[in-house]
């Protein structure tokens, strides 16, 4: 059994994005700029939002914070989206999830203008992707493909089983697990919620992404020898071992899995900190063009 270690992995691909940062500088390019608006104070959120700012610093990226109280009204936040669309330093910008139910989240993400969607949320970023197009692909599934990329986890003709459906991850890491190409070429299998047999089609993946948002749901008896294992999974659960009083739990019952795969990603340190880094690769594709003049 191997970890894959994604805090290892992100340090590396910081230090590709910082090289490239400080060759733009150098040449007198402009320099990429990233801002996040945060409404409310969500505890994961802000911690969440804390670490990009940091990491568009270590980089070398502007970023720019903008709160708003949890009352903000609708209308208001959209006129901030607005002003950022057109606001010609600002290269990429995110609006964190999630929001408070009087504010429609879609509404939200479809009044960003996709060329500064950096999340990928856009629907068409999402379209896009579907069909195998340039575009922004969304954080975290953009790093699982990182991590079987860099660890060479052959994907081709392999079963994938994604546990999960959500329009963040479940459901865009399924379609890019099956595209052409490396990685990818995948026979793609997605349970949920009502996949009544979910036992015995894990048992015959040879890749399963775990993203229910259900701590410790995949258990040993549910995977073969030699599986791979990617757990998404970040569910705060209380502790009294830890000094925040809560640790994090991934979707998979990593004592009982890991003797049996060949390859897993640890809760935390695995795909977490793939999401960032990803966001950052975004915010440099924006800042140099590449994907929309």
């Amino acid at each position: 059994m191997q970890l894959i270690d994604g805090k290892a992995i992100s340090a590396q691909i910081k230090i590709e994005i910082a090289e490239e940062v400080a060759k733009i500088k150098a040449s007198g390019g402009k320099t990429p700029h990233l801002a996040a608006v945060l409404v409310g104070y969500d505890g994961g959120s802000e911690t969440y939002v804390a670490s990009k700012v940091r990491t568009c610093e270590e980089v070398g990226f502007k970023s720019s914070l903008i709160r708003f109280e949890d009352n903000v009204s609708e209308e208001e936040l959209l006129a901030c989206v607005e002003k950022l669309n057109n606001d010609t330093d600002i290269d990429g910008f995110i609006v964190q999830l999630p929001l408070p139910k009087h504010i429609s989240e879609q509404k939200v993400i479809e009044a960003i203008d996709y060329r500064k969607d950096v999340d990928g949320f856009h629907p068409i970023n999402v379209g896009r992707m579907s069909i195998g197009l340039p575009c922004f692909v969304s954080a975290t599934p953009a790093g699982i493909l990182e991590l079987l990329k860099r660890y060479n986890i052959p994907t081709q003709g392999k079963h994938c089983v994604v546990l999960g459906r959500s329009n963040i991850v479940g459901k865009p890491v399924a379609n890019l697990m099956m595209q052409k190409g490396y990685p990818g070429d995948a026979t793609v299998t997605v349970c949920h919620s009502r996949t009544p047999n979910i036992k015995e089609i894990c048992q015959s993946a040879d890749i399963i992404i775990a993203a229910l948002g259900v701590p410790e749901f995949l258990k040993g008896d549910m995977v073969k020898d030699g599986v791979v294992i990617i757990d998404v999974g970040t569910t705060r659960v209380s502790s009294s071992e830890t000094k925040s009083g809560f640790r994090l739990k991934g979707d998979v019952a990593f004592e009982e899995v890991a003797p049996k795969a060949s390859f897993i990603t640890p809760v935390p340190g695995g795909v977490g900190p793939m999401t960032i880094i990803s966001l950052m690769r975004n915010t440099l594709l924006a800042g140099k063009k590449e994907i929309y003049n």
